[in-house]
């Protein structure tokens, strides 16, 4: 498993600004775009580069925190 696979990451529509927008708020803000499919492509490498970016300069990366709902109370 790669490091960014960690990091949680989606994509949702945004009625307020009519587009879709990926996320991965451990790492960055998030991206936008009006494809899903390829939205959710560049935000994994987004996510890839800053991971990447964290690394070649020997920082720590951040504790992944966001997660996916596992159950439905």
């Amino acid at each position: 498993m790669k490091t960014s696979d960690h990091y949680h990451k989606w994509v949702e529509w945004s009625e307020e600004d009519q587009v879709y927008v990926g996320r991965c708020p451990d790492l960055i803000t998030g991206i936008h775009g009006d494809d899903p499919v390829r939205l959710y492509a560049e935000l994994c490498d987004v996510v890839e580069e800053v991971v990447n970016h964290f690394e070649t300069t020997t920082r720590a990366l951040p504790t992944p925190r966001t997660r996916p709902m596992q159950e439905v109370a």
